[in-house]
């Protein structure tokens, strides 16, 4: 009978670095200072022991030897093997100190001591690309007899594809995936048995399961780790029916959904000869996608199967109990060739191993436990490549070794082990964990150091040439052949999503910045020049450009500009459209001269201070607006916070015509009210004004007279204003869990991406139909329904001078100089901000194309008279977001990862197309509350503050110390540095 560690009253363990050691002692040296001198390394180690008196206890149940040179320990280590085992520490290896080189495959040592060997030999068989490693499926299936009958059948109890699910059979499902929690005794125990008790079978060709028992059985009994007269008796055994949780019935309504049970598959179990022939064979036909062989019905799971990758293979740990069996012996198989074992596994995956667990039918719970381990073993990602490529026995032990390197204990007073573990939201990636234990790349993966190009710097885009539009060209050439793929990958059901999103997040600044511009260039910029310079300036550019995730848009420094420039103008009587012009011809003359001397390099000097206050400030900007819009409608739709029941308002009020009812040359624009319906007709190039119909303000404003008491009253309009809050809220709520909805439980997977990539459309549409069933004058989206000028004094083409001094074009260079490095900053700011490395962008950047394609642009509206449009932070990372990919989380438990961005073209062209037509889509777009869109800006400007640094050392301001999170910064600055530079950021912005 197999020796636990409570039944040999083990004393002391010490665990160095996850690994264990045996105390050994002479009976004049203490026996912690004894390890301290013979294994230096464990200087940081932690002692278990078992009583208070560790060392007398040690010395009495232990005699103590002599320490032996590391030389004798390593060629004596065989003899000796058998003594240590048999002095009470049957299920312990013993690690020794060894510098011993491995040798060869035949006469190597097989147990490797050292974890600087064990890394060293696994890093060797990584780098061995000869063989290639595939994800492994795991199955645990446990050996069951059933009490009447006798027969034996095999049972699923767990699976593992990345973690771990077992079988609930009392309600006959499978356990939500956690991460396996394994005892730290039973990975002994498998170390143990690794050395010990397992034979490997590598690399052997079979085609059935039957041939895999027979190789494991005679090593097994050469080893004489089992009775060669038990041979076939265990090989019956293991051959016995594999029962899996999808095949049991389950009753609905007292309707059984499957017609099998437990007992029926048992007493269909297949006869099997010595020689594995599984008996007469009938006809084989596919009955419920599943294998019939014998009137036994094998169904494959077909739904697990599509959470599977394609290329898996998988891994069948089979547990059996035997009544002659006094210890664990495991057996190892590998095959040359995987091969499809439908009887076996679950789903219709190829078999590449099979293990064996055979032990004493007293211990079937510590059976179990060391089935976990393996399988979770199996489940690793650089295990399941070890032993892919292992050569031999001391390969695995050297996969097993790493494995134990990397594994954390928790204390049992601090943790319950039937708490199940949930999958964490993101974990290290297989690749990196695979290259970090590669001798020279863990410097750079601990560290995260980047690769560096030619000059120095990770982005090819900012390198310079030294030639004239070196920079432009090296653009063109790293883009053109991307160029077709960008048309290519917008044929996607999310390019539609993102294209409703953008147009409405574009549209409502352009209107909004159309009525600023005209606000403070009394009109000379207004709607209308918006709408067109956006149209031209947003095609073009995603036609042409080198990086089409960027959004052009007007910000708040280019309207500033513009104020000032107007204010100018007017003071010193000079035509502000003709002074423009001149400076956007310097302005594009200025940035082509950059372009040409490749100055766009001096970006990579721009920090990430920089940058993240560049974010922070326009984000906080599009909030501020977003607030500060919906509070202002409360002056266009007053509200009475105290209101008088007892007395309410009085608004009877007429409007009285003038003597002389009849007027000429009145414009619309003098008469017309958003909330009030004029009727007027036109007889002789007079036009008649129904007075009866106009209110307080319009009656004075068209000569008339008021009558009434409530002449002048301030008309409340309560719920128009609170509607639009609803309106508001509502917009941001509703995008915000759209958005979000992809990560929950609810719905297929399919429909949860759909409702997350048209969050921002559904959000818009379903409150568009609220304030439509309201039927509330709520403030609407104005779009002009004409194409032409704002002003009528006007033109298209701007002239020159027109009446201005002539030496005002070269006037114009000061201003233009200013103008240049606003849009510099925005410009390529905005575009490091979308070329991060962590949008994983593919088809590299543009700096010298793009600024010289907006320079370009910037001149052509300037003749034209139209805005300037330049790259918008806020749109631009909201474009990039709306285009996210993510991995469709197939494997249970694991959290959807982000695979990068669809870099294409096609959604930005739409985008613009759409915002051009939006002149003749005024029926459609009027009945759109501004509300509705104050929300949308809320939405953008909240998601482009998500991640930002700053935004969370704002926060930690907020937090005591021990609930802050785990931030790398806070864990090497202190908190008071930390909380300085917040202030000095937030203070510059």
């Amino acid at each position: 009978m197999a020796r636990n560690f409570r039944e040999d009253n083990l004393d002391a363990l010490i665990i160095n670095e996850r690994c264990f050691h045996i105390p050994y002692g002479d009976e004049d040296v203490d026996a912690e200072v004894h390890h301290l001198q013979q294994y230096p390394s464990a200087n940081n180690s932690i002692y278990i022991a078992q009583s208070c008196c560790q060392r007398d206890s040690h010395r009495k149940k232990r005699k103590h030897r002599k320490h032996k040179s590391k030389s004798q320990q390593g060629t004596s280590r065989e003899g000796e093997e058998g003594n240590e085992l048999n002095n009470g520490y049957e299920h312990v290896y013993s690690r020794q100190i060894s510098t011993e080189s491995r040798v060869s495959a035949d006469g190597r040592d097989l147990t490797i001591t050292q974890r600087d060997a064990s890394n060293a030999r696994i890093t060797e068989i990584l780098q061995n690309e000869d063989k290639k490693a595939h994800t492994i499926f795991c199955e645990m299936d446990e050996l069951r007899r059933d009490e009447i009958s006798g027969v034996c059948t095999f049972h699923e109890t767990a699976r593992w594809l990345k973690f771990e699910e077992d079988v609930e059979e009392e309600g006959q499902r499978w356990s939500k995936p956690y991460v396996a929690s394994l005892p730290l005794y039973f990975l002994f125990q498998v170390r143990d048995c690794f050395t010990n008790r397992t034979v490997f079978c590598l690399d052997i060709e079979v085609n059935n399961r039957a041939g895999i028992l027979k190789h494991i059985l005679s090593d097994l009994c050469q080893d004489q780790l089992i009775p060669f007269e038990k041979k076939e008796e265990v090989f019956l055994t293991m051959m016995s029916q594999v029962i899996h949780l999808h095949e049991v019935t389950r009753q609905r309504n007292g309707i059984p959904l499957f017609k099998r049970t437990f007992s029926e598959i048992a007493n269909n179990n297949r006869k099997v000869n010595v020689n594995g022939n599984l008996g007469s064979r009938g006809s084989e036909h596919n009955l419920l996608d599943g294998n019939v062989t014998n009137g036994v019905i094998h169904k494959q799971n077909t739904h697990f199967r599509k959470k599977i990758p394609a290329d898996a293979e998988a891994s069948n740990v089979m547990l059996a109990t035997m009544d002659f069996i006094s210890e664990p012996v495991v057996g190892i198989a590998r095959l040359k060739k995987s091969i499809h074992l439908e009887d076996v596994t679950e789903v219709s995956v190829p078999t590449r191993f099979m293990v064996i667990i055979l032990g004493s039918i007293n211990y079937k719970n510590e059976l179990h436990e060391i089935g976990r381990c393996i399988s979770t073993l199996m489940a690793d990602n650089i295990f399941q490549e070890v032993a892919y490529k292992a050569l031999d026995k001391s390969d695995f032990l050297a996969g097993f070794d790493g494995f134990l390197d990397e594994v954390t204990v928790l204390p049992p007073t601090e943790w319950d082990p039937k708490i199940k573990i949930e999958p964490p939201n993101s974990v290290r990636d297989p690749e990196t964990r695979r290259q970090s234990v590669k001798t020279g790349n863990f410097k750079k993966l601990l560290l995260n150091i980047d690769e560096e190009n030619e000059c120095g710097y990770p982005d090819a885009g900012l390198c310079r040439t030294n030639r004239i539009f070196g920079g432009f060209l090296n653009d063109v050439k790293r883009r053109k052949g991307h160029y077709l793929s960008d048309f290519k990958d917008g044929l996607h059901i999310q390019c539609i999503g993102s294209l409703f999103f953008m147009y409405f997040a574009c549209l409502t600044p352009i209107v909004t910045f159309g009525g600023l511009f005209g606000d403070a260039t009394d009109e000379n910029l207004g709607v209308m020049e918006s709408i067109l310079g956006a149209t031209i300036c947003g095609i073009a550019y995603h036609v042409f450009s080198g990086q089409p995730l960027i959004i052009l848009g007007a910000t708040g420094p280019i309207l500033v500009y513009e104020t000032i420039s107007y204010q100018l103008c007017d003071e010193w009587n000079w035509n502000y459209l003709s002074f423009r012009f001149w400076i956007g011809l310097w302005c594009c003359a200025i940035i082509i001269v950059i372009v040409a001397f490749d100055l766009s390099f001096l970006v990579r000097y721009i920090t990430r201070f920089t940058e993240e206050s560049f974010t922070f400030l326009i984000g906080a900007i599009f909030i501020v607006e977003a607030f500060r819009n919906i509070y202002n409608i409360k002056y266009k739709f007053p509200v009475n916070f105290h209101p008088n029941w007892q007395h309410p308002p009085d608004y009877s009020c007429h409007c009285l015509p003038p003597s002389n009812n009849s007027f000429n040359n009145i414009t619309d624009k003098n008469i017309t009210d958003d909330y009030f319906y004029v009727s007027n007709s036109t007889t002789n190039n007079n036009l008649y004004v129904n007075y009866s119909q106009l209110n307080y303000k319009n009656c004075l404003r068209m000569n008339g007279t008021a009558i009434g008491s409530g002449c002048g009253a301030t008309v409340y309009k309560d719920n128009i204003y609170f509607l639009s809050i609803i309106l508001f809220a509502g917009t941001f709520i509703v995008a915000k869990c759209c958005k979000s909805f992809k990560s929950t439980r609810f719905f297929p997977e399919r429909v949860r991406v759909i409702i997350s990539d048209f969050s921002i459309f559904i959000a818009i549409v379903v409150f568009c139909i609220v304030d439509y069933i309201l039927d509330l004058p709520t403030p609407k989206l104005i779009v002009p329904d004409k194409f032409r000028p704002t002003r009528e004094d006007r033109s298209w083409i701007i002239p020159p001078f027109n009446d201005n001094p002539k030496w005002t074009c070269i006037a114009a260079l000061g201003p233009a100089i200013v103008a240049t490095i606003l849009i510099f900053m925005d410009q390529q700011i905005t575009a490091i901000i979308v070329n991060r490395k962590e949008h994983t962008l593919v088809k590299g950047s543009a700096y010298h194309l793009d600024l010289l394609i907006v320079g370009l642009l910037i001149g052509l509206c300037s003749i034209l008279g139209l805005p300037w449009f330049v790259a918008e932070a806020v749109l631009s990372i909201n474009h990039v977001r709306s285009l996210s990919k993510f991995s469709k989380c197939s494997i249970p438990g694991e959290k959807p990862k982000f695979l990068g961005v669809r870099e294409q073209r096609v959604t930005g062209i739409l985008v613009f197309v759409l915002i051009s037509q939006s002149i003749f889509m005024t029926p459609l777009l009027k009945h759109v509350p501004m509300p509705v869109l104050y929300g949308v800006f809320l939405f953008m400007g909240i998601s482009s503050l998500r991640g930002l640094q700053i935004v969370q050392r704002i926060l930690i301001f907020f937090m005591p110390k021990k609930y802050q999170p785990n931030h790398p910064y806070l864990r090497h600055v202190q908190l008071k540095r930390v909380h300085l530079f917040t202030l000095i950021q937030v203070t510059i912005n």
